[in-house]
């Protein structure tokens, strides 16, 4: 009997099958900032110095997934934010996007923010980056290899990286993944 409540815990709660780090789907789910030593499957690796020689928005589309730390999502899309953020130069910004579990809101706005940036093309080049030692950044890249994107790139080092090659980084406001 005692078997069977543990099996019946453990299908109800997938996170407590798999120490609560994982969902079922394979995203991190707790304990984002942690080392992180292989990209997800299907998703390549860009060290910093290469993503340096590309043109954000030209040669590649950078996506930062940090959080809003402090800060929320109105009702309109709009982010109120508690403190600016500071990204690669020419990155686009879809604040906690990277969590492992998305509020629908968050993963849709994600979804159609990227499919605008790329113009629906899924073979358009996507680094996509948080900080380094962040899950964040990793799940990204995995939800939108998921999503059927196929030149998706992990900037594991993320701005931390960026900003360890004295490159600089420029204010940037959230995307809300609505149409301007």
């Amino acid at each position: 009997m005692r078997a069977v409540f543990i099996a019946t815990l453990l299908a109800a709660s997938p996170a407590l099958a798999q120490d609560a780090l994982f969902d079922v789907q394979g995203y991190r789910i707790a304990h984002y900032r942690a080392p992180v030593h292989q990209a997800p499957p299907g998703v390549g690796r860009i060290a910093p110095e290469a993503a340096a020689h590309l043109r954000p928005g030209r040669d590649a589309l950078f996506i930062d997934v940090l959080p809003a730390e402090g800060g929320h999502r109105e009702a309109d899309g709009r982010w109120r934010l508690a403190a600016p953020h500071d990204s690669i130069p020419g990155a686009h910004w879809f604040p906690e996007a990277g969590r492992g579990v998305l509020a629908p809101w968050i993963g849709d706005g994600f979804l159609r923010g990227v499919a605008r940036l790329t113009r629906g093309r899924r073979d358009a080049m996507l680094i996509l980056f948080c900080k380094a030692d962040c899950w964040m950044g990793w799940n990204a890249a995995r939800r939108l290899r998921a999503a059927g994107y196929r030149n998706v790139w992990w900037l594991a080092e993320g701005v931390d990286g960026w900003s360890d090659l004295n490159r600089p980084l420029s204010r940037v406001e959230p995307d809300s993944g609505v149409a301007p």
